[in-house]
């Protein structure tokens, strides 16, 4: 095989599939066969134009449950396994990469986002940011990175059992962030501007309070909490966060919008919150979505709704950008 189908946003609005030559691999990394993809919001906001750190045209596609089709002898890698792909490559140099903190590498590249992704037929990637999952499905595969999302964010928060923690959005990462911190024993509430979003966040974390917000700076919402987590990257949601806080609480920004945001300095004082924000994963959190998928804590029937193949996706990602009516992950099948 010389060359092989790739689906490319070229510009806002505009994707296309075309065919390119099949990358060649260099020491110490692995020609893989991308089989499942997660579409990410990630992906909806570069076909709208809406990605801050984007340049055109790019190849999509970070949430990968891949095959092994060839690597080096002493990689212990066999063609035909199936792998997760931690899509966040590292310089393993800098100065967060020497303090464990690989997410957030001063040059990271990021898989879809910095250079081409996943939506194609093939991929060349370090043998390091492969992780096996035996026993997984390839829906499971590519579902771990997205769950991995919210997991880091709920490390982050220390959400511990007893505490009430809030999550501020109910699509895909706020989901996640959801069921890390019930599995780690918090009190979860989930709240949304749309009550389609919450109805389906009830159908996959059973006995969870989901309260359907009046605007995005949730005022009609009268409690405090120990944890809040904003999954939403909306300016007003994340401002409107702070008064959510209770004395002591922590508060996480998972989401991340592009401009300044504004608090009410006395208050954060006053309240001697943490403010803390979340980026991406690292091989910790990936290992905790797996380990709580082979539990079967994870009702990924319920989360997985739409699917498409890679032809396909060129109408049906684009459908789904402005019309996300029942959805919560869509998968495309390579």
């Amino acid at each position: 095989m010389t060359s092989m189908n790739a689906l490319v946003c070229v510009e806002p609005g505009n994707l296309r599939l075309e065919r390119r030559s099949v990358p060649t691999r260099g020491k110490m990394e692995v020609l893989v066969r991308p089989r499942m993809i997660g579409i990410c919001g990630t992906d909806y906001h570069i076909y709208e134009g809406k990605h801050p750190y984007l340049q055109y045209p790019r190849v999509m596609g970070h949430e990968l449950a891949v095959e092994v089709v060839e690597a080096d002898a002493d990689s212990g890698l066999a063609p035909g396994e199936i792998m997760v792909v931690n899509p966040y490559l590292a310089c393993g140099q800098c100065s967060a990469c020497r303090h464990g903190k690989p997410n957030c590498c001063k040059q990271i590249q990021v898989l879809g986002v910095h250079r081409d992704g996943g939506m194609c037929e093939r991929l060349v990637l370090p043998v390091a940011n492969l992780i096996s999952a035996p026993g997984l499905s390839l829906e499971a595969c590519a579902a771990v990175e997205f769950l991995a999302i919210g997991a880091h964010a709920v490390r982050r928060s220390r959400a511990s059992k007893g505490e009430r923690a809030l999550v501020v959005g109910a699509g895909p990462i706020g989901l996640g962030a959801a069921l890390f911190a019930r599995l780690r024993g918090a009190q979860v509430t989930i709240i949304d501007t749309e009550a389609d979003r919450l109805a389906a966040a009830a159908a996959v974390l059973a006995g969870t309070v989901t309260l359907v917000v009046d605007d995005a700076t949730g005022r009609n919402l009268a409690e405090s909490f120990d944890v809040v987590l904003d999954a939403t990257g909306n300016r007003q949601s994340m401002e409107a966060g702070f008064g959510f806080v209770d004395h002591g609480g922590r508060y996480v920004f998972v989401g991340v919008v592009k401009g300044d945001l504004s608090f009410l300095a006395p208050d954060f004082h006053r309240k001697e919150m943490e403010l803390l924000g979340s980026r991406n994963a690292t091989m910790e959190d990936f290992a905790s979505v797996i380990t709580a998928m082979k539990r079967d804590q994870i009702p990924l029937d319920r989360i997985v709704t739409h699917r498409t193949t890679l032809s396909d996706a060129r109408s049906d990602l684009a459908t789904w950008a402005s019309n996300k009516a029942g959805l919560i992950k869509a998968m495309i099948v390579v």
